[in-house]
């Protein structure tokens, strides 16, 4: 700001201005209250109609000082004065040139400054021609943007030519705050004002155009909110008018479950935000589908809701021995359970039991009968082939689609929180590159930390600790060390043909005839046909098989019943015969050994997952250079044992008589029958030994005899597994003697009596022994006396020469 060659001083009425400045060269109205604001009006007509403007600092001020006002104001000429009938005057007034306040006189009927104009130096002439040029091309998309400025106001500033003049007429029409105006007011240069008003201009229209963009985008959203809303409440009405609609609306339902259910804080925190968000959203919008749907699991899952137990132990052995034939150690297992839970009632933890054994034994059906017997929900879930560990933990909510994980979900169709809850096929788990669902269900199945199981989904701790869990396998080594450990195994071995036997009499027959129609007809079987049925026609370790021959045998009576219109009450006696009718030749043999001794040839006992198997096992020798070669898909276990057999033999070569350089001078073929199923397992060592024995040596053996065991090179006989499956097998096929390792000894007792009825057991320690009872030797005492095998002696733990 300058003052140089300012003219005198003049004193004059001073008007202070409220959120407004006037500008020179401005012709605007003013309404005029105070008193003081009055009086200078009139003053100033009595001295040339000359007044001083001044914009106040700050508006809410009534009687303002000099710090209260700023230093730099206009000088206007009062055109015209009108007074109101409300005792305010209206003026009209013109702004002539800037002025400075010197001297401030308040006093008590009005204002009085001293006022020096201010002018201005010289300008550069080019530099002010394109200052202006830039002024005007920029107040041109000014006006274009802003609505409120009329587009005659450009004509009438295309001919000003005065840069002063300019600046002060456009920066009156700009939308800028009191401090900006007043800024450009004191800025007296006038290169200096066209700067300071071109760069406010350039930030009002980046100010314009952003907020141009933003009401856009408002609108848009505003007019697709309208649009869902009213379509909404269209739909309501319609909805009302059929009477599909209640009058509550959707989220004051959700606040009303909410405050009637029983749950966690965190989860009625949890619930509560979500139902605040779904209140901002548009009802039809995705998310708002996404918030609903978790909103409805939480208000849906049974946090606190059980089922009050029925541990009557005596209920429970009525509804098990009802449904479930022997199964001795799992009924065992309900009733200790039960037994338990009446004496510590709802404290104890809940119970995780595996349930293991070949197909058909009834694993899930004994879990049906747990939940009844125990007054509980039952909800079975299916392992087999799951592989993503989203199956188990659920998705997060970020996914499309997301959904709770299936023990989630086994809760909320279950409705309470402590079912009985089957995980069937357990070991049928696999995993991939969507992670490893077997070791999610670690949480699950752990009592220290399936409290506070965490889902994906619904994001909050959910305690498992009162479900009992049971799980069904076929085969306990598919499933992970870790999450075997967490379970409490039961095995649930085969049936006998005599238990089977009881279980066609008592279960599956007469459950063959109401299925099939028959409960107005009688239909019979023999003892000695339904195990005829059952040997002949079916070779399982568990019962399916047998019962899909006894719904076979119902519906060729059912269809005998349509064909000739049978009469009701009429009796059908199933014969030896009509069996063979009904189901054609028998498929399997009843016995599966052969009669006579033979060379190489030794039936070996075998544990798979459907149950025991006689394998046979083959061997024969030609002449060649010493090579071994081993055939029927045996797997590398398998052909290990062979190998160590045949070092075993070779071992032992001179007291069986044969010379060393046999082995370098003939081949050696080992081929165990039915070459398409695979074989593998430890426990068929002893076998090998037995028949490359026989083979070399020439020395038949007796079929009778059945065997199982695994060797080590230097003829020990170590223990297996599955004694009980193996021993029926033995059984069905018609064997007398069985040789199983000593240290199998301990497991005989808990073996059923019926399965040990006619069977010769022998438990052995070294491979001699077993070739002593084997092979059909005339004199077996002196057979191999001499090998000098050292065996261990298990009472004392002392290694001894046998």
């Amino acid at each position: 700001m300058s003052d140089k060659g300012s003219a005198e001083a003049k004193k004059l009425p001073l008007l202070p201005l409220r959120d407004m400045i006037i500008f020179p060269h401005m012709v605007v109205p003013l309404f005029v209250g105070r008193e003081k604001s009055i009086h200078a009006l009139e003053e100033a007509q009595k001295n040339g109609n000359e007044l001083f403007l001044v914009t106040q600092k700050d508006a809410s001020i009534l009687n303002p000082d000099r710090e209260d006002v700023y230093d730099v104001g206009t000088v206007v000429n009062i055109i015209q004065m009108l007074r109101l009938p409300d005792n305010t005057v209206k003026v009209l007034i013109e702004g002539k040139y800037r002025a400075k306040i010197g001297e401030f006189e308040s006093q008590p009927e009005g204002y009085w400054a001293d006022v020096e104009k201010c002018t201005q130096g010289t300008v550069d002439p080019v530099s002010t021609e394109a200052t202006i040029r830039s002024i005007k091309n920029v107040f041109e998309q000014y006006v274009k943007l802003n609505k409120r400025i009329p587009p005659e106001l450009l004509m009438s500033i295309s001919s000003i030519t005065d840069p002063s003049r300019l600046a002060d007429i456009i920066v009156a029409h700009l939308s800028m705050k009191i401090p900006e105006k007043q800024e450009i007011l004191e800025a007296v240069d006038v290169e200096k004002r066209l700067q300071l008003l071109l760069e406010k201009m350039q930030g009002e229209i980046e100010i314009i155009n952003v907020e141009r963009r933003i009401r856009t985008r408002v609108k848009s959203q505003m007019e697709k909110s309208q649009k869902e809303y009213y379509l909404n409440e269209q739909m309501n009405a319609i909805q009302k008018e059929l009477g599909q609609k209640d009058e509550k609306s959707e989220i004051q339902e959700m606040e009303e479950k909410l405050a009637a259910k029983n749950m966690p804080e965190e989860a009625v925190l949890k619930v509560q935000k979500e139902i605040k968000k779904l209140k901002s959203m548009s009802p039809m919008s995705a998310e708002a589908t996404v918030v609903r749907n978790y909103i409805d699991w939480m208000l849906t899952l049974p946090w606190f809701e059980y089922t009050e137990d029925n541990n009557s132990v005596a209920r429970a052995r009525e509804i098990l021995d009802n449904h479930h034939y022997g199964m001795k150690d799992v009924k065992e297992r309900i009733v200790e359970y039960l037994a338990v839970r009446s004496l510590v009632g709802n404290e104890g933890k809940g119970t995780i039991l595996c349930l293991a054994g070949p197909p058909g034994v009834g694993k899930t059906s004994i879990a049906k009968s747990l939940a009844e017997s125990l007054g509980r929900e039952f909800y079975r879930i299916s392992l087999g082939g799951v592989k993503d560990e989203s199956e188990i933990r659920g998705h997060r909510r970020t996914y499309v689609g997301a959904m709770p994980g299936k023990i989630v979900n086994a809760l909320k169709k279950a409705g309470t929180s402590n079912p009985v809850i089957l995980l069937d096929e357990i070991d049928k788990m696999s995993s991939d590159q969507r992670g490893d669902p077997a070791s999610a269900m670690l949480e699950v199945l752990d009592p220290e930390q399936n409290k506070n199981f965490g889902d994906h989904y619904i994001e909050v701790e959910y305690d498992l600790s009162k479900v009992m869990f049971i799980m069904t396998a076929n085969d306990l080594g598919r499933i992970p060390g870790p999450l075997r450990d967490r379970m409490e195994i039961i095995n649930v071995s085969g049936y006998t043909p005599v238990e089977k036997l009881q279980i066609g009499k008592e279960y599956l027959l007469p459950r063959a005839c109401k299925n099939n129609g028959l409960t107005d007809w009688s239909v019979t079987m023999s003892d000695t046909v339904m195990l005829d049925a059952i040997r002949g026609y079916t070779k399982e370790a568990g019962v399916r098989e047998f019962e899909r021959v006894m719904n076979t045998v119902a519906r060729k009576i059912a269809t005998e019943v349509v064909t000739k219109d049978v009469e009701k009450g009429k009796k059908f006696n199933v014969t030896s015969k009509q069996l063979t009718k009904h189901l054609g030749p028998k498929k399997f043999d009843g016995t599966g050994i052969e009669e006579t001794p033979q060379v190489g040839l030794v039936n070996g006992l075998a544990w798979t997952s459907v149950g025991g198997e006689l394998l046979h096992i083959e061997v024969v020798t030609t002449p060649g250079n010493g090579k071994i070669q081993t055939t029927g898909k045996l797997g590398e276990v398998m052909t290990e044992s062979a190998q160590a057999a045949l070092s075993y033999v070779k071992s032992v070569s001179g007291q069986l008589g044969i010379d060393h350089e046999w082995f370098n001078k003939n081949d050696i073929h080992i081929h165990a029958p039915e070459g398409a199923t695979p074989k593998d397992g430890p426990s068929a060592g002893i076998t090998m030994v037995t028949a490359l024995t026989s083979a070399i040596t020439g020395i038949p053996v007796l079929q009778d005899v059945a065997m199982t065991g695994e060797v080590t090179i230097r003829g020990r006989v170590l223990p297996i597994g599955g004694l009980k499956e193996k021993l029926l097998a033995a059984k069905q096929a018609g064997v007398k003697t069985v040789v199983i390792p000593w240290k199998n000894s301990k497991d005989l007792p808990e073996i059923p009596t019926e399965i040990k009825a006619g069977l010769d057991i022998h438990p052995v320690q070294g491979a001699e022994e077993v070739l002593k009872l084997a092979l059909n030797l005339r004199e077996p005492e002196k057979f191999m006396q001499h090998v000098g095998l050292k065996v261990l002696d298990s009472e004392n733990g002392m290694e001894v020469a046998n």
